[in-house]
């Protein structure tokens, strides 16, 4: 009950001054994470335990709501994707078919390299987990009109589609991981079922749903708001469904989505308000909770987390967006823009959370959520503050430009 009154607290304070926050450099992430971390050092929540195998009934309670939260933004950002977007802007396909595997690549390597103490696979277990980016944490730069339109569709369908495209990578590290480490299982099987079973899954779920939603709102049998509900409705039995079967729930969701998105056509639009809002606010609960996580895994940073933490929202971000970026006629300054707003947020700290529930027996699972804290904390922080004046940077470099009759790439 204490934890639900001081998120509804925060939330309902931050509602009251949403409008001017904007003018400032403060976003809802930033404040949620704050009151979690200022909860967790005075002792007002305590989470720390229940997320590395404390109290059985806190853990679960803290797993739903991450897991709650990941589900329907994936069902959300998938559904609502519109094909003549990636066909008419090359930028997310670049940052997704070409960045993403790369980011991932690079933050293994340089993880190796830096955290010592881990196995080579819990390595790549830290690089899937940091490799989706979280555009709320830049919201400044995906809403901005003073953004060029392209470039604001890239990082925001980016954003929306690498969390389900890093799932896969991460099942398969973590099957790995346990295999290296002699933990009992087969990876292949794991890996196999997870990807096999959540996509197969998720792709029935969202075609069949989709098509009776169709069909009862063309007869005029469902009202509007109880429509809204059942496309919500939709994203958790996909989950639910290859849960029981042995697949990855996450997986599910997001091909549900995609697979909804595109049986419902101009529906999808009118439908997702729900699942979208009801993501959101699960997700500024996630931050709350994160805060108290942080407020008391800190303490083990150390100058190796901190130094893989600040590569990891530069380098393993910015060299493979630069590399995914060649030929399309960019700038330097408008591919460092790029690059530089790649935040890492909420599919990082629900990402860990199922490193930690699916494998807690490996041996560098307290390192791997370290890192990821960290991260996620300078991130938060990091990106925030850059967010509006580097807007407002780019846009008055891009005026200039344009009053001295240069074209602006991008």
């Amino acid at each position: 009950m204490v934890t639900l009154g001081l998120i509804a607290a925060v939330l309902f304070g931050f509602a009251l001054l949403s409008r001017r926050a904007e003018s400032t450099f403060l976003s809802a992430p930033m404040v949620f994470v704050a009151a979690g971390l200022l909860a967790g050092w005075t002792g007002a929540l305590d989470f720390g335990a229940a997320a590395h195998g404390g109290s059985e009934a806190g853990r679960e309670a803290v797993f739903l709501v991450a897991e709650l939260a990941l589900v329907l933004l994936l069902f959300a950002d998938a559904a609502k994707l519109d094909p003549r977007t990636l066909r008419a802007n090359p930028l997310p396909l670049r940052l997704l078919l070409v960045g993403l595997p790369l980011s991932i690549g690079l933050g293994t390597v340089v993880a190796l390299v830096v955290l010592t103490d881990l196995a080579t696979w819990e390595c790549a277990i830290v690089a899937a987990v940091l490799a989706p980016t979280d555009a709320a944490l830049g919201k400044a730069v995906v809403t901005s009109p003073a953004v060029p339109r392209r470039l604001r569709e890239g990082l925001a369908v980016e954003s929306g589609l690498n969390d389900g495209g890093s799932v896969p990578f991460l099942m398969l590290f973590i099957a790995l991981a346990a295999a290296e480490e002699g933990i009992e299982g087969g990876w292949l099987g794991f890996a196999l079922e997870q990807i096999g079973y959540g996509t197969l899954i998720g792709a029935a779920v969202g075609c069949a749903g989709a098509l009776a939603l169709r069909h009862a709102a063309a007869r005029g049998w469902t009202l509007p708001e109880f429509a809204e509900l059942a496309l919500g409705a939709l994203s958790i039995l996909a989950w639910f469904a290859a849960d029981e079967a042995g697949g990855n729930g996450f997986i599910a969701a997001f091909v549900a989505g995609g697979a909804a998105g595109a049986v419902l056509g101009h529906l999808r639009g009118e439908l997702l308000g729900f699942t979208e809002e009801q993501g959101d606010l699960l997700s500024l609960a996630v931050f709350l909770i994160f805060g108290v996580f942080a407020a008391e895994a800190l303490g083990g940073a150390t100058w190796q987390i901190v130094l893989y933490a600040a590569l990891s929202l530069t380098l393993v971000r910015m060299l493979p967006v630069a590399i995914a970026l060649v030929g399309l006629g960019l700038r330097p300054s408008t591919v460092a823009f790029v690059g530089w707003f790649g935040p890492r947020g909420l599919a990082s700290i629900i990402l860990a959370l199922v490193v930690v529930e699916e494998e807690s027996l490996l041996r560098g699972i307290d390192e791997i959520f370290l890192v990821m804290t960290v991260t996620v904390l300078m991130s938060v922080v990091a990106h925030g503050v850059t967010a509006a004046p580097l807007t407002r940077r780019f846009a008055g470099a891009a005026e200039v430009r344009s009053g001295r009759g240069e074209a602006l790439a991008g």
